[in-house]
């Protein structure tokens, strides 16, 4: 049988911790930025967590 792919479009957005978990970039950063605030843009610009309950789903993604 032949060796799952893992996906390419996952593997480019999403790194693993050290711990395991899944680090991810946040959305709304890239364009109409006159309308959101200096608070609300500085952390965009910081990574985040996939959440536990999302996890799973990612895993599947990631394997390969």
């Amino acid at each position: 049988m032949p060796k799952m792919k893992s996906n390419s479009g996952a593997k480019k957005r999403f790194s693993r911790t050290g711990t395991g978990k899944l680090k991810r970039h946040h959305a709304f950063h890239s364009h109409i930025l006159s309308s959101k605030s200096q608070k609300r843009k500085r952390n965009l610009r910081k990574s985040g967590l996939v959440d536990v309950t999302e996890q799973k789903k990612f895993d599947v993604l990631l394997q390969g």
